[in-house]
């Protein structure tokens, strides 16, 4: 969320940012709704002022007898008894109003965020490996897994649609040893703190994340628990869980910046993916991530962002695949996104001849989501102010399983087992059809 007063100050330089993301200016608009809701605050406050000092004045024009003066501010104080409520109710609604407008609207890109319409705008920061060579033709994933007997979308479908898998044997347990050899990385050799958070949150959270009010179509909403109770959502990533854990609340510089990671099931309706990776585990409702989230100061957050990156990048290089680096365009940066670097890794059973997929997204918010979740620290002077937010995936667990499989495929259609997974695999080298 964007801090009115910043807008109010410097317009220009707000939508000179803004447009960059090929949107529309939009300062005016905000400016005429701040000014409407000045406008009802300043009305209400009159009348609670008049009414004030209108009951003040009954009291001295009644010691001096001054019987139709009384009645007169009687009267008054009556009538502004009965409009007062309108006037409140038109700073609710005026308040309302801006703060809706101001929830929809994304985050401003940093200077350094390259120009671009859509992905086609993003540039290559880097690259680590090269693409493995094969005496074969590669395999996707879902053939591969199919062919084992430990991937069954069929069943999967029967009991929930599309969009869904079923791992069974080999495969269900690399997937496992892929999500706890992630955590024992992040954890033991990166500094983050291990969470088991909630999957079920309510709106205040989800809006504190920016999932809420735009992308309410992607979410799945899990109803109310009890008679009347508060509607539930189930996590589309434990970002939103992670990241609220400091929501209304004042943290001690301290002790920032504080990182946070959880292995966590993630639900996504995918409601604008119609069509796109219909086949195999690309693109699922149902999937597992490990998801990074740091909290810190705004003077440490862009060294932060960096240090998220390599983090994810290191449990891709441990795992020996080959990936590129992209910094996001402007116009296919996140909703909440100052900057975001997105991990693709290679795929080499996508498409023709392989392609590249991404697998992690690592952003720097600014206070765009502490302003949302009102979340600040205390620093040495005493003040409090906006922390800033960062997430990312320290991977995509399903998505680094589908890496895995393709990337380490062999002819017979067995998969070789990474020998950084291999002792959470009870030693098993090789995943071959029983």
């Amino acid at each position: 969320m964007h801090d009115i007063k910043t807008i109010r100050d410097n317009p220009q330089a707000f939508d000179a940012a803004f447009t960059r993301r090929g949107l529309d200016p939009i300062a005016d608009r905000l400016l005429a709704l701040d000014e409407a809701r000045r406008a009802a605050v300043q009305a209400a406050e009159q009348a609670q002022a008049r009414r004030n000092a209108a009951s003040k004045e009954i009291g001295d024009a009644k010691k001096a007898k001054d019987n139709a003066r009384a009645e007169a501010l009687m009267a008054e104080v009556t009538e502004l008894k009965t409009t007062m409520p309108a006037l409140d109710a038109a700073v609710k609604e005026a308040d309302e109003a801006l703060k809706t407008a101001l929830s929809e609207i994304p985050n401003l890109p940093l200077p350094e965020v390259p120009e671009g319409a859509d992905e086609h705008g993003n540039v290559e920061h880097h690259r680590f490996g090269e693409k493995p060579s094969y005496t074969f033709t590669p395999k996707p994933h879902y053939d591969l897994g199919e062919a084992l007997g430990m991937m069954d979308f069929e069943a999967a479908a029967r009991m929930s649609g599309a969009r869904f898998t079923v791992l069974k044997n080999g495969l269900a347990r690399l997937e496992r040893a892929i999500g706890q050899f992630f955590l024992d990385v992040h954890t033991g050799d990166h500094g983050y703190t291990e969470v088991n958070p909630p999957l079920l949150v309510k709106d205040d959270a989800m809006f504190g994340t920016a999932q809420l009010p735009k992308f309410r179509d992607d979410q799945f909403a899990a109803g109310a628990i009890g008679s009347g109770g508060e509607g539930y959502w189930l996590i589309p990533t434990a970002e939103v869980s992670l990241t609220n854990l400091v929501r209304e609340s004042i943290l001690d510089e301290k002790e920032l910046p504080m990182r946070l990671t959880a292995l966590t099931p993630c639900f996504r309706a995918e409601a604008g993916a119609a069509g796109r990776d219909t086949r195999g585990m690309i693109r699922q409702h149902q999937f597992t991530k490990v998801e990074l989230v740091s909290i810190t100061t705004p003077e440490q957050s862009k060294d932060e962002h960096e240090g998220m990156l390599s983090c994810a990048e290191e449990v891709l290089r441990r795992l020996g695949l080959h990936y590129r680096v992209m910094t996001l365009c402007t116009g296919d940066m996140g909703f909440a996104s100052q900057k975001t670097y997105d991990i693709e890794v290679w795929m080499p059973g996508q498409g023709e001849g392989g392609a590249y997929r991404e697998i992690s997204s690592c952003s720097v918010c600014g206070d765009f989501q502490a302003r949302r979740m009102d979340a600040r620290s205390r620093g040495p002077d005493g003040k409090p102010r906006f922390v800033h937010t960062l997430n990312g995936s320290g991977t995509a667990v399903g998505r680094a399983l589908i890496a895995v499989i393709e990337n380490y495929q062999q002819e017979d259609g067995s998969i070789a087992v990474p020998d950084v997974l291999q002792p959470y695999m009870g030693g098993l080298k090789v995943i071959a059809k029983a």
